[in-house]
């Protein structure tokens, strides 16, 4: 079998209005003749689900979970890109396109990259149509904060808490549906098989997770929306529950799997605190945007961080990369993290892990504005280590996050 993108020919620019004007279009009378099973009700999958019974198609949502609210797109914690440049920073469906492009070692497929840039904007304006309250400026816009890998500000979010209020929205937009009758909903049951016929999937075999109960359904499309394998990593910040069935069924009945090294190792976690840990939690990348990385100068370092004086402590990130900082893609971030610790200048008990350290923000903007934008982020570091960081630097390492295989 040939892995084949089916990206549309063309000018980079025009390929995908083309190919989407190329389209055959279905007319609403027409759309409830036709069946979809979506698998899976985190944002992709809810977000499609409500979406397609929206547009006026029979749809069958499935989850193993006891609500459709309950995803693991909840860990997504800082937020969300678009190109709407509400700053006037120069921002654009280009740079997004190029500075996504970049932050992936060029090794993404540009012309989807650039769809993705295209629909950005499109986005957040679902989102925020569905109720999420995305944090916005005193005057009523939506506001903004920079993330890794950019020196605009285009990152959209809702505190510390965007990947919650997505999914929030989602699921409201869902729930609706349900009401309509568009969409049914089977929750607490798994998907066993993908039904395959001629090569095209047209329906799946699941089994209730209650009753034991084995069950086929047939569709005219299938959409498995069902999480990411990070998990098989021996540490990841992935929900345990996050176990990959999905896709390796998909995969067994002949579904391409391409490029699983695409693995997002996420700069801003907190270490592992002993040897029989299961999993990590992630800290906000936003959080890089006001805390400076560190590590001691010397190796052994065994002092409190208050107490290792400016000259004898490495901001690493500053030193190497003056023109984005503290905020470096995050590959770039977790592979010069890493190197430090490898070289004995690991802080903590363990020493695994460097300091982001928030007293410059404290002095800049005073602490009542640093909690306002971390706060909640804050009071969970401090519930998992025991360490309160308005007193001293947070501890974080690389964790295995994000797959895009």
């Amino acid at each position: 079998m040939q892995l084949d993108a089916r990206i549309p020919a063309g000018p980079l620019a025009e390929k995908w209005d083309n190919h989407r004007f190329e389209l055959p279009l279905v007319a609403p009378p027409n759309r409830r003749k036709f069946e979809v099973i979506v698998v899976g009700t985190g944002l992709a999958g809810a977000g499609a689900a409500a979406t397609l019974g929206e547009l006026g198609y029979n749809v069958k949502v499935f989850t193993y979970n006891d609500s459709n609210r309950r995803a693991h797109s909840i860990s997504a914690q800082g937020g969300i890109n678009a190109a709407k440049d509400y700053r006037n920073e120069g921002d654009s469906i280009h740079r997004l396109f190029y500075d996504t492009i970049k932050g992936g070692d060029y090794r993404a497929r540009e012309a989807n990259v650039y769809r993705l840039a295209q629909v950005s904007n499109e986005i957040i304006d679902q989102a925020t149509a569905q109720g999420v309250p995305f944090a916005r400026e005193y005057g009523g816009m939506l506001a903004n904060r920079s993330f890794g890998g950019t020196q605009v500000a285009r990152t959209f979010y809702a505190r510390g808490q965007t990947g919650q209020q997505l999914l929030l929205g989602a699921y409201q937009a869902l729930a609706r549906q349900i009401k309509l009758g568009t969409v049914t909903s089977y929750t607490r049951t798994e998907m066993l098989d993908v039904v395959i016929v001629d090569g095209r999937a047209v329906g799946i075999v699941v089994r209730d997770m209650v009753t034991g109960e084995v069950s086929s359904h047939s569709a005219h499309a299938v959409v498995l929306a069902t999480g990411g394998y990070s998990n098989a990593y021996f540490l990841s910040t992935n929900a345990k529950a996050c176990n990959v069935t999905a896709i390796w069924r998909a995969h067994r009945k002949g579904a391409m799997f391409a490029n699983p090294c695409f693995t997002q190792i996420h700069p801003t976690c907190i270490p592992a605190s002993d040897e029989f840990q299961s999993k990590l939690t992630l800290m906000s990348e936003s959080l890089r945007n006001d805390g400076r990385i560190w590590v001691p100068a010397n190796e052994g370092e065994a002092r409190h961080p208050r107490d290792i004086p400016e000259d004898q402590r490495d901001y690493f990130l500053e030193r190497r990369y003056p023109a984005f900082g503290n905020l470096v893609p995050r590959d770039v971030a977790s592979r010069a993290a890493k190197r430090e610790v490898d070289a004995g200048k690991g802080v903590g008990a363990l020493h695994n892990g460097v300091y982001l350290d928030f007293a410059d923000a404290f002095a800049r903007l005073g602490k009542d504005v640093v909690t306002e934008r971390y706060g909640n982020l804050f009071e969970m570091y401090e519930r998992i280590t025991g360490e309160n960081p308005y007193e001293m630097p947070m501890r974080i390492y690389p964790a295995p996050h994000y797959t895009m295989g």
